[in-house]
This record gives C-alpha cells, sequence and structure tokens, in this order.
C-alpha cells in the first residue's frame, strides 16, 4: 500500500501546481462556489462547467486530531502528526496535515497558510502551518 496519490488527466493541473507551491481549487462558474477537493462536477449544483482557480493558501483551523498510532504504511513512521479540517479563505474546507505547530498551541480558528511536502514518491502535497511573523513597526 503507497500514500501517493492517483494522478489522472484531470488532477495532472492540481498536482502540477503543487509541485510549484501554489494550490488550486475548483471553481464552478454555473453557481460561482469553490470547492475542493478536486472533482469534474460541482458538488452545490452538480455542474460540470468548472475552472481551476488559485487559492490564497490562507485558512483557519476548523478542527483537529493528533495521531499517536497508524498502522498503515508509511503513516506508521510519522506517528505523531496532526490531521486536520482547515477552512479555505475562499470556502471549502479541506483535510490535511498541520505541521510545524506544537500540539498545546492547536486553538480553534487559528490562521494557517499553505506549505507543501515532497514525498519520496516526489509528489507535492499541501499541508498547513502557522503564518510567516510580521515585522513590528
Amino acid at each position: 500500500m503507497t500514500a501517493t496519490p492517483d494522478i489522472d488527466a484531470f488532477t495532472r493541473a492540481y498536482w502540477d501546481a503543487a509541485a510549484e507551491g501554489r494550490l488550486l481549487i475548483r471553481h464552478c462558474r454555473a453557481c460561482d462556489r469553490a470547492h475542493h477537493y478536486p472533482r469534474e462536477f460541482c458538488p452545490h449544483c452538480w455542474s460540470e462547467d468548472g475552472e481551476w482557480t488559485e487559492a490564497s493558501g490562507r485558512a483557519t483551523l476548523y478542527t483537529w486530531s493528533v495521531v499517536h498510532r497508524n498502522d498503515l504504511p508509511p503513516f506508521g513512521d510519522r506517528v505523531p502528526y496532526v490531521a486536520a479540517v482547515v477552512d479555505l479563505a475562499e470556502g471549502p474546507r479541506m483535510m490535511t496535515r498541520v505541521v510545524d505547530v506544537p500540539e498545546h498551541a492547536l486553538r480553534p480558528d487559528m490562521e494557517l497558510t499553505v506549505a507543501f511536502e515532497t514525498g519520496e514518491d516526489g509528489v507535492a502535497v499541501p499541508v498547513f502551518t502557522t503564518p510567516p511573523s510580521r515585522p513590528s513597526s
């Protein structure tokens, strides 16, 4: 068993953008709503009139769980990790991981920003972390 996502002709744009450090989401031209995960139809109105749009990369933490045990390869070697659901600034919710944030610092609605991790398979996957600190003025 592998954690490599299925990359097909439809999702190729999503994975290519991730390799470039960009997060794409689908935007429905029929109902003017964004959605994620990438699929060929809109889950809101069922239209197939969608387009790829670049997301801002900003999100807020909706919920999370710290995984201490996972027997499925390759996840067992990665424990503990934070499995999370984030609300993207554009509206959709996204399942992901939160990285480089201490467990005790996690809070509902905390601001996060997208980052990308490249696995041994060479596929870049979006994860989220705290935004870089802003210099004080």
